[in-house]
């Protein structure tokens, strides 16, 4: 998946529901830290640029645990 930006969300499975509503699951699981600090393996969205958006919100939660460690 990419966004607007060039940003590649690989990793990430992309899904549509029926009612239209975007989904992502990470195929991997965060690591134990960065799930304690809240990043969530599965986000949704009304649009794909959301969806981008809160894909890269978990991402950047992530990172930013493992580099605090």
């Amino acid at each position: 998946m990419t966004n607007d930006r060039g940003t590649v969300f690989a990793g990430w499975r992309i899904m549509r529901s029926d009612a239209g509503r975007f989904w992502a699951t990470r195929e991997r699981p965060f690591p134990r830290a960065a799930e304690d600090a809240g990043a969530m393996r599965t986000v949704d969205a009304d649009d794909l640029r959301e969806l981008c958006r809160a894909m890269a919100e978990q991402e950047s939660l992530a990172n930013t645990t493992a580099a605090t460690r």
